[in-house]
């Protein structure tokens, strides 16, 4: 068992913790004594928030004005959290993640891969890149591009928060299971005799399935898919920020909350998500990670990413001056320098993946 233990910092990842845990998986591979893992954050609040913004900001203060990979501590950080993540989803013995809290960013990217994702009554998942100057990275891009119809085109550009119902709806988890429940799914794990083969991962299926709350209640993205579908749909991002700006003004509070946020936030991260979105659905796992790096990187240098966490972590002002400023003047070639770093560069640090 891994756990994630910042609770202070609602388990925000670190790169000191995401060398850790990856050295800590690397050996449980090759450990014949482990069948599986499972994965927890510490404290009553969250599995995992995100990532260390605080670290990530001071670097971008202290580089700006500098090419987007002089700033080595990003580079670095960016790299090697999507290195972790796509272990995860490539691990070849079962990780079970115990979703409980929040679950957003970081804390997502932990998740997704993962054989077993449980979330529990008190689970709020969410990718709120948007309200930052980010976009859904941790291979949030291929995460949203996998959920139902256009829900995923939804969750990225509003950032609207999810329950443990419509958390499997969206493909982002995988069972539910109550909060109180954990200490019994420990107990059932130590009665089984595990094999280190295929099998167990049936066998850690069928115990969270007896484990499992019935009768979930329908959460708003269920209610409202028909609607999302329809506020999504369409091939121009202008038509569909439209739609959405809307529904600020919607009687339901859920849909009015993702109006009201995707308009306040980040018009170049509303464009990047998009761009990434429509590419994910075409790549493989390890490209997306690759692209979504070379994004990541470029959204430190350019101020948008720092200016979302100044807002929302330091100053706490949620008066962001985004620059652009409006959705339009995102159109056209202003994209191209975020997508200079091809995913076949040779130098590229994520080049290993899948390899």
């Amino acid at each position: 068992m891994a756990t994630l233990n910042r609770p202070n910092t609602l388990n925000g990842l670190s790169l000191a913790m995401t060398r850790l845990l990856n050295e800590k998986l690397e050996t449980w591979v090759c450990d014949d004594s482990v069948s599986l893992v499972i994965l927890r954050g510490a404290g009553e609040k969250a599995f995992c928030a995100g990532g260390d913004l605080h670290g990530l900001y001071h670097e971008m203060q202290a580089h700006q004005g500098q090419p987007a990979r002089a700033n080595k501590y990003a580079c670095d950080f960016f790299a090697e959290e999507y290195s972790l993540d796509f272990l995860i989803h490539t691990y070849p013995k079962p990780i079970l993640v115990w979703g409980d809290g929040i679950v957003m960013g970081g804390g997502m990217g932990l998740m997704a891969g993962a054989s077993h994702r449980v979330v529990t009554e008190r689970s709020r998942l969410a990718m709120p890149e948007i309200s930052i100057g980010l976009f859904p990275d941790v291979g949030g891009s291929w995460l949203l591009a996998k959920a139902p119809a256009r829900t995923g085109v939804f969750l990225g550009l509003t950032g609207a928060q999810l329950g443990a119902s419509d958390g499997i709806l969206a493909g982002m988890a995988d069972h539910a299971v109550a909060s109180g429940r954990f200490n019994e799914l420990i107990e059932q794990v130590k009665t089984k005799h595990w094999q280190t083969q295929y099998s167990d991962y049936q066998v850690l299926t069928d115990i969270l399935s007896r484990l499992a709350i019935k009768d979930l209640p329908v959460g708003p993205l269920r209610e409202h898919f028909d609607l999302i579908q329809q506020t999504c749909q369409g091939y121009e991002l202008e038509d569909i920020a439209r739609k959405i700006a809307a529904l600020a003004q919607h009687s339901d509070p859920w849909l009015a909350r993702a109006g009201k946020t995707f308009s306040a936030g980040c018009p170049a991260a509303a464009r990047l998500s998009w761009i990434l979105w429509r590419c994910a659905r075409q790549l493989s796992l390890a490209d997306v990670f690759r692209m979504e790096w070379g994004v990541a990187i470029e959204c430190c240098a350019s101020g948008t990413f720092q200016e979302g966490i100044r807002a929302v972590l330091v100053d706490k002002d949620r008066s962001p001056k985004w620059e652009p400023a409006t959705l339009e003047q995102t159109a056209g070639d202003w994209c191209n320098p975020y997508f200079e770093m091809s995913i076949d560069d040779p130098d590229h640090p994520l080049r290993h993946l899948g390899t």
